[in-house]
């Protein structure tokens, strides 16, 4: 639903992790599914849990291995086929510049807006900015977003999605028809999910927390200084120095302090 006609899928496979060197531990979390099409164009669907930094320098970069491996030894046009970058995302990746922009087709254009090369071109969907209910779905693509949103949460198939393929994708999704090396890649995959979410969650819920605390720090910090600067003042006005603690909220010592210092 998302390819134009000329690149519809033909085959497909899962393009093995390890393979991607230096980035290896943290694509686990990450599935790439690399297709072909029946006029030989290959293209990535990306699929990613995770909320990532710097998502679209990510995708820019998974994009070169498909790129590197068209390479060909000895004589070489450099000519490429094209390849599809399409990231299907539980996450909003740039809040600030695309609020309300739940797809995002991109691709290589000059400075007048005219296609540079068809050779490259990304697909995002932001799943956490499609909020169409069952009864607003108006075409095919719609009813994919809806199941790929929902899936998690079905028991069984809506009416509106009560079509073969909707069928066949709700059978191919159920845990129980999955054989023994499928269930037990899957429960892999979803460690790898579960523990990279984990160690992110804990490395913000520690910088929120030493944030707080150095936020903290310097507001004591800000309303001592305060509370010093103002029963200075009250010194020099010649107020008692009784009054100017219950004031200021200073210990009658610190203030005798204060006083011995400013006299000094």
């Amino acid at each position: 639903q998302m390819l134009p006609q000329r690149h519809q899928i033909a085959s497909l496979e899962f393009r093995n992790p390890e393979n991607l060197a230096d980035v290896s531990d943290e694509r686990r979390a990450i599935f790439d599914i690399h297709c072909q099409s029946a006029s030989g164009e290959r293209f990535i669907v990306e699929m990613q849990k995770a909320k990532a930094k710097h998502f679209k320098d990510r995708s820019i970069f998974y994009t070169t291995f498909p790129i590197r491996d068209q390479a060909q030894t000895g004589e070489w046009d450099f000519y490429l086929t094209a390849i599809y970058f399409v990231a299907i995302l539980d996450f909003v990746y740039d809040d600030k510049n695309n609020v309300g922009k739940f797809r995002r087709d991109v691709c290589l254009k000059d400075q007048d807006g005219d296609i540079f090369s068809d050779k490259l071109h990304f697909r995002f969907l932001q799943m956490p900015l499609f909020d169409k209910t069952a009864s607003q779905l108006a075409n095919r693509f719609d009813k994919w977003c809806y199941f790929l949103k929902n899936l998690e949460n079905l028991d069984k198939i809506p009416s509106i999605l009560n079509e073969p393929i909707f069928k066949r994708a709700f059978s191919t999704a159920e845990l129980a028809n999955l054989s023994a090396e499928q269930r037990f890649q899957y429960e892999q995959s979803r460690m790898y999910h579960r523990d990279w979410k984990n160690i992110m969650d804990t490395a913000i819920e520690e910088a929120v927390e030493e944030a707080l605390a150095i936020a903290e720090e310097k507001a004591t910090a800000e309303k001592q200084a305060a509370r010093i600067d103002a029963a200075r003042k009250a010194i020099e006005a010649g107020l008692s120095d009784e009054l100017i603690a219950q004031i200021n909220s200073l210990s009658i010592e610190e203030v005798q302090a204060l006083r011995t210092k400013t006299s000094e």
